[in-house]
């Protein structure tokens, strides 16, 4: 599962020749939240942007080998990909999986029980859980919310297209600022544009879930985004498959 090589292609593109850059990340970006007025955005609640938990919000801890993260996952707003996280968080699925493709500027991708890329699958596509109607065995459908963005610290869905959502996901790690990378600023809330001061990769918004967000712990993310690595076969060959991978031991869940 192959989570923004496009939008990775385009941050080494912006590093080495930024207008080019710019214009490539830009590209997708006018049809963002088109429904939208760009007031009607400036009201909506921005729930990343506080580290308080709000009724209909899960608090995680995610325990690594590295360190803890929390973070908080929103149910309201993704409820398929909250869901689905959670169950298989609460039935031991993550445990013991690596993060195994990390790219540091960029995100750290888990959730795959064969520590592959290649694996994992969504609880629908289980004896336990099936439902065809929402997962057909080829994924469920990517759920775009205009109250969540791909900002620093942001967990979203990794997959290999629209609707092929499966167990594995990814956290934006990125710290550099990247509202350049924005051509159409009215299609943001301020404040989401502004919080890509701090990081994030905005040409990912309206191609991927975002179902949580990263309130604490981020140092941990930064370590394991900064380990050594090597040319992952499963990536194209980027330099993204840890040499010493950082595992999840366990998931605790607390619900609002």
């Amino acid at each position: 599962v192959e989570i923004g090589t496009i939008a990775y292609r385009s941050y080494q593109q912006q590093q080495a020749q930024q207008k080019q850059s710019q214009a490539a990340q830009s590209s997708s970006q006018p049809k963002l939240n088109e429904k939208y007025s760009h007031s009607q955005l400036d009201r909506l609640q921005l729930p990343q942007l506080t580290s308080d938990f709000s009724k209909g919000e899960s608090k995680v801890t995610i325990e690594t080998t590295e360190g803890t993260i929390t973070a908080k996952i929103f149910n309201k707003y993704a409820p398929l990909a909250a869901q689905n996280f959670l169950t298989h968080a609460k039935e031991g699925y993550y445990n013991n999986t690596e993060f195994f493709r990390v790219v540091k500027d960029f995100m750290i991708q888990g959730g795959d029980p064969e520590n592959s890329g290649q694996g994992g699958q969504s609880i629908w596509a289980s004896d336990a859980h099936r439902d065809k109607k929402i997962d057909p065995g080829t994924g469920f459908k990517n759920e775009i919310d205009p109250h969540l963005y791909f900002i620093r610290g942001a967990i979203g869905m990794a997959n290999a297209g629209p609707g092929t959502n499966g167990s594995q996901f990814f956290i934006e790690q990125s710290s550099s600022d990247v509202r350049e990378q924005i051509s159409n600023k009215s299609s943001y809330p301020t404040k989401i544009y502004q919080a890509y001061k701090n990081g994030g990769t905005p040409s990912l918004d309206g191609n991927y879930t975002v179902f949580g967000q990263v309130v604490s712990g981020m140092d941990v993310v930064d370590k394991i985004a900064s380990a050594a690595v090597k040319n992952n076969p499963n990536a194209e060959n980027e330099k993204s498959l840890p040499e010493a991978p950082v595992k999840i031991t366990k998931i605790t869940i607390q619900n609002n």
